[in-house]
């Protein structure tokens, strides 16, 4: 639904969007595409999207997001991967809803070419981490590197009220996520973390953040701290 109302959220995408200049590209790993086996990024030159999901307004299938693919940033950010021995398959898939609803508010005229990233399965933090850092190098010709997910995402714990502040479990794991990337922890061992278990009932939407990670390498800026539903966390950060 943020598509529909982004809200303060959105808002601090826009302002981000516009300060950034001169991007050739975007690449977003998306909690919303896991791959068995190796590592996959979309390849079509006009890849669309589609509306992975079901029950909401009919708005919200009616939202598009018009950017261009771009073969030859999928190839190279595959050839990477596969330099620093991560296995990287090409695939002309549409844009998830991962992809393009961030997107539509950090850079609305959908001019730049997308290409999204997948998240293999199996998979390792270490492994993020490692493609992440084999991606960074593309930041400095202008390509931009994006994490989607969220840091607490527990749909079956949600406040539909939303009369709530945030469970204590997830403020709790929040703020240890916040304080291990202040000090530029790789967060390898989250699953220890207080509230863990509660906020993460499963990784794939805590996974981008260890790419972004492994591509950013200095700790970040928060660039917007929020919630939705007492159980969904809004929090995200900037890597200069």
């Amino acid at each position: 639904m943020l598509a529909l109302a982004g809200g303060a959220w959105g808002q601090a995408l826009g302002a981000q969007g516009k300060a950034l200049k001169g991007l050739r590209g975007v690449i977003v790993c998306s909690a919303h595409w896991e791959t068995p086996g190796p590592f996959a990024l979309t390849s079509a030159p006009t890849p669309g999207v589609i509306h992975d999901f079901g029950g909401f307004p009919e708005a919200l299938f009616a939202l598009d997001y018009p950017a261009p693919g771009s073969p030859e940033l999928a190839q190279e950010a595959a050839d990477l991967l596969v330099q620093a021995g991560l296995a990287a398959a090409l695939e002309p898939r549409p844009l998830d809803h991962g992809t393009w609803v961030p997107l539509r508010y950090l850079l609305p005229d959908a001019d730049v070419p997308v290409v999204q990233l997948s998240l293999p399965r199996p998979r390792t933090p270490a492994q993020l981490l490692a493609a992440g850092r084999a991606l960074a190098p593309l930041r400095e010709s202008g390509v931009l590197i994006v994490g989607s997910g969220g840091i607490v995402h527990n749909l079956g714990r949600l406040d539909w009220a939303d009369a709530s502040e945030p469970r204590p479990w997830a403020q709790a794991f929040e703020a240890w996520i916040r304080a291990e990337l202040a000090v530029g922890h790789d967060l390898a061992n989250w699953r220890t973390a207080p509230g863990a278990a509660e906020s993460v009932p499963t990784s794939e939407h805590l996974d981008p953040l260890f790419v972004a990670l492994g591509a950013g390498g200095a700790p970040p800026e928060v660039l917007f701290d929020g919630w939705q539903l007492g159980s969904l966390s809004l929090a995200s950060y900037r890597f200069t």
